[in-house]
């Protein structure tokens, strides 16, 4: 029976520091070099997961954005893809803007990935998530709403107030994958928008037939993990995860600040 095992990354396989530790490369390094089939799922793009994870060069599929990408962690090819459908992204856009709210567009501009916002029109969360980018060649920042609507969208992220954001996920949550949640890191009120089949749970479901894997063990912190809890054959909560996760959960296991998901993985992987 081939296992699937899959670590959400932020408060769950990083540290605080938002970094794999030296141990927990170490130990995923030598277990998926001694036959583990392993993946992390993540809202991050191929570019900043791999910086936080620099020290995980095992050959191992990645899954981004919160399931709209599978890529190869070695190679960047893109195995698995989740666009939103002709003309969808771009109505999407134009009613978030009309709502009073700039986002965050991810695309493929020209064959080129890029995240764009209006230059113009930063609210302070938006302004510290450039910040902590720069220097990311997806930066692409636009003067008027044409330039925001560019290329084939794929993810749409808004950093706003509360009393803005939940009328807009009210309205589409049906539609779309929608996560609506505070950054563990800034505590600003996120709300990020994806096709519908663009969820952990349905990139991991194509990653264990495009592996041939049967059986499925997860771990993660937060409420964009319940959808994954939901169809794995055990599922771990890191001491720090939400209290509605670890009411999800097969069990609860030490924190992420205590390399708890390498600890598990060493203590139970078997070849």
């Amino acid at each position: 029976m081939r296992t699937l095992y899959v670590s959400d990354l932020d408060g769950t396989l990083l540290r605080s520091d938002q970094r794999t530790s030296e141990y927990t490369n170490r130990v995923i390094n030598e277990l998926v070099g001694r036959g583990m089939i392993f993946s992390y799922a993540t809202a991050r793009s191929y570019i900043t997961a791999r910086k936080v994870t620099e020290g995980l060069v095992a050959p191992f599929p990645l899954i981004i954005y919160n399931g709209a990408f599978v890529r190869d962690n070695a190679t960047g090819e893109m195995l698995l893809r989740n666009f939103f459908p002709p003309g969808e992204g771009t109505a999407l856009v134009r009613d978030l803007v009309d709502n009073g709210i700039w986002p965050i567009v991810y695309a493929f501009v020209d064959g080129e990935e890029k995240f764009s916002y209006m230059a113009r029109a930063m609210n302070r969360g938006i302004q510290d998530f450039v910040l902590s980018r720069k220097g990311d060649v997806r930066d692409r920042p636009v003067e008027n709403l044409d330039g925001l609507l560019k290329g084939d969208i794929f993810y749409v992220t808004c950093i706003d107030e509360p009393g803005k954001l939940k009328p807009v996920l009210d309205k589409y949550v049906s539609r779309y994958h929608c996560v609506y949640q505070r950054d563990i890191y800034s505590g600003d009120q996120w709300l990020e928008i994806m096709p519908a089949d663009a969820a952990k749970a349905t990139a991991i479901r194509q990653l264990k037939t495009l592996l041939d894997c049967s059986r499925l063990v997860v771990f993660g912190d937060g409420m964009n993990d319940l959808d994954m809890f939901h169809i794995a054959d055990e599922a771990y909560a890191v001491e720090n995860a939400a209290p509605e996760l670890k009411a999800a959960a097969t069990g609860i296991i030490g924190p992420n600040d205590r390399d708890s998901v390498a600890r598990w993985l060493y203590e139970h992987f078997q070849c």
